[in-house]
């Protein structure tokens, strides 16, 4: 059996693992999963980190991939961006264990897990960019512009999927018409509440 599919079960027990004990599995939970002793484990991947490199490559490189396709669907922008939401929540939702693993360190992990998805989400953040720069007449400050609301809008929906992951107050659909409807300029064309009167000094 050739390297290559033994690397790819050993991930995919990783997986069942860190989906069913959360971001602290342990290599030696992982190990019996797989039906190997640790020291196979640690010879495929080094150490613990090495394993979060592996599932990290093979969990974000199918997430950039999907946020690419859903990005240059031929639909209606509004659906278009909707579809971009909904492919990234979903992704997140799928595998929520995984997902904490990569963007919640432990504390006191001296490994670095939990910053593993930062490279992604900088990628993910140039795509956003890039489809905003062909898609949007923004004038003169195009460049500019493209590159501000691109890395603000991967921010904005990273904390707003962490919160909905954690919380779940709403279905799916629901959160992705709501963040759909800021980046839509609903904030803008909402009528402005009255601004309540600053308290008086007490005398």
């Amino acid at each position: 059996m050739s390297s290559e599919p033994r690397r790819e079960q050993l991930l995919n027990a990783a997986d069942r693992v860190v989906q069913r004990d959360g971001p602290g599995a342990s290599m030696n939970a992982i190990a019996a999963e797989a039906g190997i002793t640790k020291p196979i484990l640690y010879r495929h991947f080094g150490d613990r980190n090495g394993l979060i490199r592996a599932l990290t490559e093979r969990h974000t490189g199918g997430l950039i991939a999907a946020v690419r396709a859903s990005l240059n669907e031929p639909l209606e922008r509004r659906d278009r961006v909707e579809h971009v939401l909904d492919t990234y929540l979903a992704a997140i939702e799928s595998r929520p264990q995984v997902y904490r693993l990569l963007t919640h360190p432990e504390p006191g992990d001296p490994t670095g897990a939990g910053n593993a998805l930062a490279p992604a989400l900088r990628r993910i953040a140039e795509e956003i960019t890039r489809a905003i720069q062909a898609q949007v007449d923004l004038g003169a400050e195009s460049p500019l512009l493209s590159e501000v609301w691109g890395r603000s809008i991967t921010g904005m929906v990273l904390a707003a999927g962490d919160w909905w992951l954690e919380q779940r107050p709403c279905p799916r659909a629901q959160m992705v018409r709501a963040l759909a409807d800021l980046l839509w300029g609903r904030l803008a064309a909402a009528a402005a509440l009255p601004v309540p009167a600053a308290p008086q000094p007490e005398t």
